[in-house]
């Protein structure tokens, strides 16, 4: 690889670093310790050389000196975009199927309409799984709404298309639904259509109010409120808690703590996965 590729191995100074973690923080709630050069280093690295700059700290002395939102958006989508796959977390997915799906089942007997949002959808993934397990369960289409949300408007623009890497359905996607409901399209794969017209995509900050997208009769809101501090982690629970039916279900990382949320979620075991039950 030729060293124009590559690139520049120059530190950020202690200051762009904090300055970072500040405009990261300000922006989207999200808290960055002070342990992640690297997180930095990489995500950064693709905007500083389409910029032709030589360093991040180029870059941050850009974004403190001009008035420039849109290289400020970049910067934080480039940070907030965290990794995904197909049926992840098997477990909730077996819950979902085996228990919430049959209730939702009896009890909407008569308007038959399902709700559900992926609060951090990132590329789809999530949603789109989602989809294909209420498809297989006979699920009408027509009965079935999922919303998938994100900060980043150029990852829900990806998520929208329905295309993915090989890689990427590599990645938990099980043979058969990879030949069911997907087509070659050159080095990618295309989702079918009756998975993608049940999915919608959108932009959203989950610091604001996000009463008014529900009520859903699940949110999955996995891996990313981790990042924020207890305080805006509290009030995203508690605006979550807002977008469900009584009896939903909230579904989290398994890394994730939800302390402090009794007054609004049980906690419950349903197989091998853990699930909040809105009260």
């Amino acid at each position: 690889m030729s060293s124009s590729c590559q690139f520049p191995a120059v530190a950020i100074h202690a200051d762009n670093y904090r300055f970072l973690q500040e405009h990261i923080h300000r922006q989207v709630g999200i808290v960055l310790e002070g342990d992640k050069h690297y997180l930095f280093e990489s995500r950064l690295a693709p905007i500083v050389r389409q910029m032709g700059l030589a360093s991040i700290n180029d870059l941050c002395a850009i974004l403190r000196a001009t008035a420039q939102p849109e290289i400020g958006r970049r910067v934080v989508e480039a940070m907030t975009t965290n990794e995904t796959y197909f049926f992840r977390d098997p477990a909730q997915y077996d819950a979902i199927k085996n228990v919430l799906l049959p209730s939702l089942q009896r009890e909407r007997a008569d308007s038959g309409k399902l709700r559900f949002w992926s609060a951090a959808s990132s590329t789809g993934q999530e949603a789109y799984s989602l989809a294909m397990l209420l498809l297989e369960a006979k699920i009408s289409p027509r009965n079935i709404q999922i919303l998938g949300t994100d900060y980043s408007s150029q990852i829900v623009e990806r998520a929208s298309s329905g295309r993915y890497h090989q890689i990427e359905v590599n990645r938990g996607l099980p043979a058969a639904l990879l030949v069911k409901y997907f087509l070659r399209a050159g080095v990618e794969w295309q989702l079918s259509d009756i998975v993608r017209r049940i999915v919608r995509f959108e932009t959203i900050d989950l610091r604001d109010s996000m009463r008014a997208l529900g009520p859903f009769d699940l949110v999955f809101c996995r891996n990313v409120l981790i990042y924020f501090d207890a305080e805006t982690k509290i009030r995203i629970f508690k605006e979550l808690h807002g977008t469900l039916f009584r009896g939903g279900w909230l579904l989290l990382g398994g890394a994730e703590s939800a302390s402090g949320i009794d007054e609004w979620f049980e906690r419950r075991t349903v197989g091998n996965a853990v699930i909040y039950v809105a009260r």
